[in-house]
């Protein structure tokens, strides 16, 4: 047995950041059915992956110390199917995802693929489905005298199944739907998801061939076809707008660029691929699966933030060598939905080992995301964990035996093999090798907040610090500062107060060129693909926008998905907010008179939801009326809730005060409006409310309007839309706490407030 080189692990019993802790007690550690803890710390995790993973080899006990050792410290971080998963008695996979079976072109295939779908999901798998073998809308259907109805149609019936299928853990369903560009409902696709409540459970990504691009350089036309039947032909220009147009107002769909996928496929002398999963990182076969796992590079920097910061090479070997050992033993003991599933996994044991902590690991080494010395970094990176995951996989092969559908002479004539280093090449040719394709890089949100926030993927640093709420044992919460990884090394090391360096860069300030260099000096590097997205300011012009996705494909990526802040999806992109302007200084004036308070006063009192406080709160507006005008005269707040009772009796004092002297008061409502909470705000009745101050400020506004002392005329028709530098960014709503902080990174939306996620 090889003996695996250790980096040092954290200290005995170290505590877990506050966020760390959160997310592994909700969505990884092991609980009784009661929820009763069982893993009373993150090492008891470890070490129940480990002793799982460890029980199919010859020397268990001897194996469990070498994968506990990968995993100790968050260097090695499997998915998260398999570290919730794994060493449980519950009935789900511990794969990732998977591409479901094709769809024959008939009522009974088609449902009874929508049932594998349903098994598949119940036991926490994403899956994958290409829609193209469906007959367009309008196409007669023979023996029963009607007509089509199209495949977007039974997406819809997808989604709704999907709707009601929860998912291994908090997580729901995710699934892919593509379809083939010279499909005759290619148009349909293109537009569905115009309308925001339709097939949200759905990502959408256009299969786009190699003959389209080149259709769309010569502005020839386009043949829509379906069995061989050529329904109309379209300008390839036209409909290459028509997707950017859509990408660019909606975010969907995506493209994946298939020939080529298929043509870098390892197994393409076996197999036929026409979808991927949910996150496009893995194209696969009909019925095909794919376990993941990341390196976290960030854990395996030496020196960091000095000229002599590298990444410790013999530690990456060796962990990468751990890694593909451990996801191959995974195979063998995961569960799956479907016997087909199972035997397509076994047959050709594909794994998805990745990288995650790129954008950190690239800062502690004085980078600069996005450079053209970060992009050759990030590919040598990346090409060390590819070719020692080969040569870790041919020494399995040995070992164990190489997979069963394992041919020599086709698959080292394989063009991604072809790239390998002649060493690597040599082993595989003398033992074979045991897993048919062995690297992915797979969105890591989730699993890198638990690994102490670190970046996600190969994403950048998506922003230096930000609040999160953070739930206390005892129930309470409170919210604390979450810190990148990098950033708070960086603090650490030369003080809190020390600016940042100029290579310390956010994905709000990179161009999307940018993120196009990274992502295709690591695909060259990956044999399967890349789950990356390229973030887009809002202005951005449609000419510049539809240049990324060319820029991607002559750059050699298999696919890609941008986002641009828009009026369907909202504006994902949340930053921390700038402290507002302090007022302007007021001159000193002779105090206005007083008004005496009579005995009996008419007034209102409106109730007040806010999502932080358990109680409701009532605002009482009391009025007085002058000169034939009923003005507000006093307020009173009340609650059950006494956490903010010193502030509120200040505020209604002060407010109350202010009412009492003679003159224009009606400035109270906009002055409390503009108050923001750097922990962000709330939705109410379509608007964004930036803090319970601003709530309160809307309740006086209100009163004041059917009081009659404002006009009608100073409400807003329509809801109010905050400066970014004054106001949070008003990030797309979760749908389990209400706070509009989701945001998209690796194809998957999470919420940085309560940690829900989803990677539709």
């Amino acid at each position: 047995m090889n003996t695996m080189y250790v980096v040092p692990p954290m200290a005995a019993g170290a505590q877990l950041p506050a966020i760390s802790q959160q997310i592994w007690d909700a969505k990884y550690r092991l609980k009784s059915p009661g929820g009763d803890a069982i893993d009373l710390t993150i090492e008891d995790s470890w070490r129940r992956v480990a002793r799982t993973l460890a029980s199919v080899e010859d020397d268990p006990a001897a194996w469990e110390q070498s994968f506990y050792s990968a995993l100790e410290g968050f260097k090695f971080l499997p998915g998260g199917r398999i570290l919730a998963g794994a060493g449980s008695d519950r009935s789900v996979t511990l794969f990732n995802c998977f591409v479901m079976g094709e769809i024959e072109d008939d009522l009974g295939s088609i449902f009874a693929h929508l049932r594998e779908a349903a098994l598949t999901m119940q036991q926490g798998g994403g899956i994958g489905y290409d829609f193209s073998s469906l007959r367009p809308k309008g196409a007669p259907v023979k023996r029963v005298g009607a007509d089509a109805s199209g495949p977007v149609s039974f997406m819809d019936v997808w989604d709704s199944m999907c709707g009601t299928i929860a998912s291994a853990g908090a997580r729901r369903g995710a699934m892919m739907a593509t379809l083939r560009c010279d499909h005759p409902d290619i148009e349909a696709f293109i537009a569905a998801k115009a309308d925001k409540t339709r097939l949200r459970n759905f990502n959408l990504s256009v299969l786009v061939t190699d003959a389209f691009m080149a259709a769309i350089d010569a502005d020839a036309d386009w043949p829509l076809v379906f069995a061989g039947e050529t329904w109309r032909t379209v300008k390839a220009r036209a409909l290459w707008d028509q997707i950017m147009q859509a990408t660019y107002d909606y975010a969907e769909p995506g493209v994946i660029f298939i020939d080529r996928i298929n043509a870098r496929n390892n197994l393409a002398y076996c197999e036929n691929i026409s979808a991927t999963n949910p996150c496009g990182e893995q194209p696969l076969p009909p019925y095909g699966a794919c376990l993941l796992g990341s390196i976290n590079l960030a854990k395996l920097v030496l020196d960091p933030f000095t000229p002599r910061a590298r990444i410790d090479e013999e530690a990456l070997s060796a962990l990468t060598e751990i890694a593909v050992r451990m996801l191959d033993n995974t195979i063998e003991i995961s569960r799956f939905a479907l016997v087909e599933q199972r035997a397509e996994a076994t047959a050709k044991r594909r794994i998805g080992l990745g990288v995650t902590g790129l954008a950190d690991a690239i800062a502690m080494c004085g980078l600069t995301y996005g450079s053209l010395e970060a992009a050759e970094r990030a590919a040598y990176w990346t090409s060390l964990v590819n070719h020692d995951a080969y040569l870790a996989s041919a020494r399995l092969a040995r070992e164990k035996g190489p997979f069963p559908l394992f041919d020599r002479d086709a698959y080292l004539a394989g063009e991604t093999i072809g790239k390998l280093p002649d060493g690597v090449k040599a082993k595989i040719h003398e033992h074979g090798v045991r897993n048919a394709l062995l690297t992915s890089i797979a969105p890591t949100g989730t699993i890198s907040m638990l690994a102490e926030y670190v970046s996600s993927g190969i994403e950048p640093i998506f922003d230096f610090s930000y609040m999160r709420k953070i739930r206390e044992p005892d129930g309470s919460t409170r919210m604390e500062v979450v810190e990148d990884y990098a950033v708070r090394l960086y603090r650490q090391q030369f003080g809190d107060q020390t600016p940042l360096p100029e290579y310390f860069v956010t994905a709000q300030t990179l161009t999307p060129a940018d993120h196009i260099r990274m992502q295709a000096a690591v695909q060259d590097h990956i044999d399967s693909s890349i789950s990356k997205t390229v973030n887009c300011p809002a202005d951005i012009s449609f000419e510049a926008f539809k240049t990324i996705y060319f820029d991607a494909y002559r750059s050699g990526c298999k696919g890609c998905t941008t986002y641009r802040p828009n009026d369907i999806t909202g504006s994902i992109l949340e930053t921390s907010p700038s402290p507002p302007a302090p007022p302007a200084p007021v001159t000193a004036t002779a105090h206005p008179e007083i008004a005496p308070r009579q005995e009996k006063l008419t007034g209102a009192t409106y109730k007040l939801r806010w999502p932080e406080s358990e109680h409701a709160l009532y605002v009482t507006i009391n009025d007085i009326e002058q000169e034939g005008v009923r003005r507000p005269f006093e307020i009173f707040i009340n609650s059950k809730d006494m956490q903010h009772y010193a502030w509120v009796v200040a505020l209604t004092r002060m407010i109350s005060a202010v009412f009492r002297r003679s003159g224009d008061v009606a400035f109270v409502a906009e002055e409390l409006k503009a108050v923001f909470d750097p922990r962000g705000g709330h939705w109410s009745e379509g608007r964004y409310v930036p803090s319970l101050i601003a709530a309160i400020g809307s309740i006086i506004e209100r009163h004041m309007i059917e009081t009659g002392f404002l006009p009608p005329a100073e409400t807003h028709a329509e809801p109010v839309v905050y400066d970014r530098a004054r106001a949070p960014g008003l990030g797309a709503l979760c749908p389990k706490c209400s706070q509009p902080g989701v945001v998209k990174q690796d194809g998957c939306l999470t919420c940085r407030h309560c940690g829900w996620s989803k990677c539709s």
